[in-house]
């Protein structure tokens, strides 16, 4: 039973790989043998990197800036070559969040959300499944969120964002589940993040979130950890188009 979930001899790619999601994740893989490229805009990759070499995992970092598309192509193609064409695994980690009163959001502001939560998710998917294709075998796994079922309140563009990333998961499983690629997404509730900063500070707001949550605690990035191994590997392999929360019970209430 648990070689079902050793990833030993795979090779994954993770985008976003220095958020405090996205870290703990790509730990994840590197824990259960697979080698692991991390493309992320934040220069910390390096260190993240370096820390996990150090463990003795095979982790290599990719500094680029998801917004531009030619960035986007040109990590993907360096991160194939450093795996000599073979991709088995795909995790689109990364997001950003802007708040502002709808009827006040800025037009660049939404453009910025949108490109790197929902479009760059979807050209990562398209460059992998060119590969995964002709292999006849690959793990996708997207990152959705509680807005992926419900509006929130100030985070319009976050929530058509990742509204989008659930239906273009099952989109994207309908299309390729019968070549061989296995498409889900893990959908975390309230997370302990730097995205959530605001949230966790407001006192008020603390209190209503954890009120509806029954595990009377925010999450983590180790709370995603388990699921996400479990997607990439073949413990999963008939699992596909789903949107799995990660929220302590929240959708429950």
């Amino acid at each position: 039973m648990i070689d079902m979930f050793n990833l030993k001899g795979k090779n994954a790619i993770v985008v976003g790989g220095a958020g405090d999601l996205g870290v703990e994740m790509l730990e994840g893989f590197l824990e259960a043998g697979a080698a692991v490229v991390v493309i992320d805009v934040n220069k910390s990759v390096i260190d993240i990197a370096n820390k996990n070499a150090s463990r003795g995992f095979n982790i290599y970092p990719i500094i680029a800036d998801i917004s531009d598309r030619n960035q986007i192509r040109s990590s993907y193609n360096e991160a194939l070559k450093i795996f000599g064409g073979k991709v088995d695994i795909l995790l689109n980690s990364a997001g950003i969040q802007r708040r502002y009163q709808s009827e006040d959001f800025p037009e660049n502001e939404w453009d910025n959300v949108l490109n790197i939560n929902l479009t760059a998710t979807f050209l990562y998917c398209q460059l992998a499944a060119k590969n995964m294709i002709s292999q006849g075998s690959g793990k996708i796994i997207n990152i959705a969120s509680m807005q992926s079922f419900f509006g929130g309140m100030t985070i319009p563009a976050y929530a058509a964002s990742k509204g989008g990333v659930a239906l273009l998961t099952k989109a994207l499983s309908n299309d390729w589940a019968s070549k061989g690629i296995n498409v889900n997404a893990i959908a975390p509730g309230y997370m302990n993040t730097r995205l959530n900063t605001a949230l966790i500070n407001d006192s008020v707001r603390n209190t209503e979130v954890l009120s509806r949550i029954p595990m009377k605690r925010w999450g983590t990035g180790k709370d995603m950890k388990g699921l996400a191994v479990f997607l990439a590997s073949s413990a999963s392999d008939y699992i596909s188009g789903a949107i799995i929360p990660v929220d302590g019970g929240y959708l429950g209430r």
